[in-house]
């Protein structure tokens, strides 16, 4: 009689709430899933129709950031040592490479303010990144100095990676999967820019534009290559032609621009060309239908 008793006190464990399984290989599904439904949830409450993507090294600094290292060496000769004198030309570059920071900071914030001023239900043109530091940071930051919101898309990594200080707290989101991560990089996306980056970068750069090519993503999609001189020093694109391994008009695929306003002016012809003189479109709200 006592076993019976202690039998039926015993509360069963609901497979949602049993951490072990759902952290098994046999609940993987699951958590893909939930990396799928999550976002799109936050992006529906908020009303985020689609948004612009900013990719770029998650190295870079701000200029005053880059200055402070930089300032670190002014009392130290660089001939004492050969490490030394690698460490300064590094904080030099630093302060070189910062312009790319300032730019992002400058021509998200310009985005931001030009789509707050639509006459629209939902929140249109969206700043999104990685949620990092670098460019990333710089992204959220120029969206947050105009006031709006923008889209940090963070994943868990062992080194760099974490959420910086600028992303809207409720579009903040923690990933473990990259395929689900560039899926909510891609999907809501009508302009992506590319800021100068290293493997990371070239790895979204080149999966987007491979997606655009083969004509995966079937929207109207911007890819916008900031900074020419530094791109092309990177990837040898005409090299490719010439080896017969894409086609010239694959070129046109993306745009090249080398300063802020040449981007806001591409990017905001664009959305008006392709998304804003659609009647009956502009001013709805979004819904997320994932086909």
């Amino acid at each position: 009689m006592t076993e019976k008793k202690s039998l039926k006190k015993k509360t069963l464990l609901k497979a949602y709430a049993d951490i072990e399984f759902l952290n098994s290989s046999d609940a993987r599904i699951l958590r893909i899933l939930s990396e799928f439904i999550h976002p799109q949830s936050r992006f529906r409450r908020l009303k985020i129709m689609d948004t612009i993507v900013f990719f770029g090294s998650a190295r870079l600094m701000s200029r005053r950031d880059a200055n402070k290292v930089y300032n670190k060496f002014k009392t130290i000769n660089p001939k004492s040592t050969s490490k030394l004198a690698e460490e300064l030309r590094g904080a030099q570059h630093l302060v070189k490479m910062s312009k790319y920071y300032e730019d992002a900071v400058e021509l998200s914030k310009r985005l931001t303010e030009w789509s707050m001023g639509l006459k629209t239900q939902a929140n249109r043109f969206i700043i999104c990144t990685g949620g990092g530091p670098g460019i990333m940071e710089a992204a959220n930051k120029g969206a947050k100095l105009a006031g709006g919101y923008s889209v940090g898309l963070n994943i868990s990594i062992p080194f760099e990676q974490f959420v910086n200080k600028y992303v809207t707290p409720d579009l903040s989101f923690e990933f473990h999967y990259f395929f689900m991560r560039k899926f909510w990089f891609a999907y809501l996306a009508k302009a992506l820019i590319v800021f100068p980056g290293g493997f990371g970068t070239m790895d979204e750069f080149f999966e987007l534009i491979t997606l655009i090519q083969t004509g995966k993503i079937k929207k109207n999609l911007l890819l916008v290559v900031y900074d020419k001189k530094y791109w092309s020093n990177i990837i040898n694109f005409k090299g490719l032609v010439e080896h017969g391994v894409i086609s010239s008009s694959d070129l046109n695929l993306f745009s090249f621009c080398n300063t802020v306003d040449q981007a806001f002016n591409i990017i905001t012809a664009h959305f008006k060309k392709n998304y804003l003189n659609i009647k009956g479109k502009e001013n709805s709200v979004p819904s997320i239908d994932l086909k």
